[in-house]
């Protein structure tokens, strides 16, 4: 099944993050059978999988043509999984139509960015902040991201409902992802006086499961 790749109207953009709480090897994964169901899922774009570093969850970032269609998936579908294999999740929404400028400044693969080296890790970040994007320092802190080492690309995420800052990273190394989320980000949450999320996951695990939902990330 092939997937439109022309970019809709960027009001028509959104992300979803989710993460099983489960720990199981990524090959041994059942991503071979769920990516069908995936690719049916009203407004589906395409979806990155995520495998867990140090715990082995498994997880996804996802790209959806609305707010509404990912609002869908995360009631709908995606409890199903989780009861599927007994176990409790995490998922998140947000509004892509308000990080495209701040993304394309550090080269994020889902607003043009150029693909380039493939990435050895990925990282997710969030920021216990509730604040319009606007009014979020991202101006501020793009240039102290994009000099980060082994940073291949960044997209900025703001919470839908929530106005939760944070986002999803490309690394060439595990060693660097690591590095920024030990050390690093903390400084930023730090700096916001705001507690946070991050997760670090092995990118080198889920190219081909990744690959036939037409993730930016693997050519």
């Amino acid at each position: 099944m092939s997937i439109n790749h022309q970019e809709p109207p960027i009001s028509q953009k959104s992300f979803v993050y989710t993460e099983l709480q489960i720990s199981v090897p990524f090959a041994a994964g059942p991503w071979r059978e769920i990516n069908p169901a995936l690719l049916k899922q009203p407004g589906f774009r395409n979806k990155t999988w995520l495998a867990g570093v140090g715990n082995q969850s498994l997880g996804g970032l996802y790209e959806f043509d609305s707010i509404e269609n990912a609002e869908a998936f995360v009631t709908g579908y995606f409890p199903s999984e989780a009861r599927k294999f007994g176990v409790a999740q995490t998922t998140r929404v947000f509004d892509g139509s308000v990080v495209e400028e701040a993304s394309r400044y550090l080269n994020s693969m889902h607003f043009g960015g150029q693909l380039g080296q493939e990435p050895g890790a990925f990282v997710y970040t969030e920021a216990q902040i509730s604040a319009p994007f606007a009014d979020a320092p991202w101006r501020v802190m793009n240039p102290i991201l994009k000099e980060q080492p082994g940073l291949l690309h960044k997209t900025w995420l703001s919470g839908v409902h929530t106005q939760s800052v944070g986002g999803f990273y490309a690394f060439d190394t595990i060693a660097n992802a690591t590095r920024f989320a030990t050390d690093y980000f903390p400084t930023e949450a730090a700096g916001l006086n705001v507690a946070y999320t991050t997760r670090i996951f092995d990118a080198s695990l889920v190219k081909d499961a990744s690959r036939p939902l037409s993730s930016p990330f693997f050519a």
